[in-house]
């Protein structure tokens, strides 16, 4: 194990650490700020603006797993073993002021980028996208309050359930992108809107929209992420209608994806979504001289503040 505490208000930072700690063999498996006034810990579900300090607990896995994991590369199974050995390694229960606190480290949608990140690192093909790990999850562990934990992990939260309550997750989420309003619409939809309830409010929201992402209609967000009911209200679909919604989107980001592959010059308004969409295909089909061209073509702090697309650039770089 390695505890690492670091303090920087930049995400390119961040992330340079992040993939630093990856490439050197490393899985994190918590992050959470510090808070030197009251000598607390804070979990942390987005690092864009980090005040405080960040403290980040990684995690080396056993070299039996990984030879057991290259054993089984190009099957399923290699996903299913990570998310196993990763939930095996995180903690039960986090305790705050005599509450349970959330852990994004056992949400689906961290356990995902984990398992992703872990193949690609290892140079291994991803055996399976969102929506059957989305599903898988479902299938093979079980789920509390939205987090995910192995059957001999489970009794040990009941019982902490049943005698403190779980803290609210507090969002502070400024809607800057394509990425932010997704998640602000998430928020939004616990409760099913129509499209005239949802948009004053979202255009109040996107007044500070990054200058080199190119903005969706309110309509288009909504028909590529959610359903719609006889009412006229959109809503948030369950599991298996999830997965027609999101293979639809991933679809029609392609194309878009497609028609910055066919121009020239530099990008300067573009869906940042389908560039992530265009780079995990084109890993996939191990066209890294195509990623590496793309982004050259990107404004560099947007390469640099994305996680997943300094990944890609950065691993594609060292094979051409």
């Amino acid at each position: 194990w390695m505890t690492v505490e670091f303090h920087n208000s930049q995400t390119s930072v961040w992330n340079a650490i992040q993939e630093s700690l990856m490439r050197a063999g490393f899985i994190i498996a918590n992050v959470s700020t510090l808070d030197k006034q009251q000598g607390s810990f804070n979990q942390v579900r987005t690092t864009s603006a980090v005040k405080q300090d960040l403290i980040i607990s990684a995690y080396k896995p056993k070299e039996s797993f990984k030879r057991e994991f290259i054993a089984k590369a190009g099957s399923e199974e290699t996903a299913w073993s990570f998310v196993r050995q990763h939930l095996e390694k995180l903690p039960r229960v986090i305790m705050k002021n005599g509450k349970i606190q959330i852990n994004p480290e056992r949400q689906a949608f961290l356990l995902y980028d984990r398992m992703v990140a872990y193949h690609i690192m290892n140079e291994i093909p991803v055996p399976i996208d969102s929506t059957d790990f989305y599903r898988g999850l479902d299938e093979r562990f079980i789920q509390r309050d939205g987090m995910y934990f192995l059957s001999d992990q489970v009794n040990e939260y009941d019982t902490a359930r049943i005698m403190n309550d779980v803290e609210p997750i507090q969002f502070e989420l400024f809607v800057t992108n394509e990425k932010s309003a997704i998640a602000w619409l998430y928020q939004q939809l616990v409760t099913p809107q129509t499209y005239a309830e949802l948009q004053p409010k979202f255009m109040q929201e996107i007044k500070t929209w990054d200058k080199y992402e190119k903005r969706p209609e309110l309509q288009e967000l909504l028909e590529e992420n959610f359903l719609q009911d006889e009412e006229g209200k959109w809503y948030i679909p369950d599991v298996k209608k999830a997965s027609d919604v999101i293979k639809l989107r991933e679809k029609k980001l392609w194309k878009e994806f497609e028609s910055y592959l066919n121009s020239k010059g530099k990008l300067k308004v573009f869906r940042t979504e389908a560039i992530r969409v265009g780079f995990a295909r084109l890993w996939a089909e191990k066209e890294y001289k195509k990623i590496v061209e793309v982004a050259e073509r990107l404004p560099e702090s947007v390469i640099q503040e994305d996680e997943k697309l300094l990944m890609y650039y950065d691993l594609s770089l060292g094979r051409i």
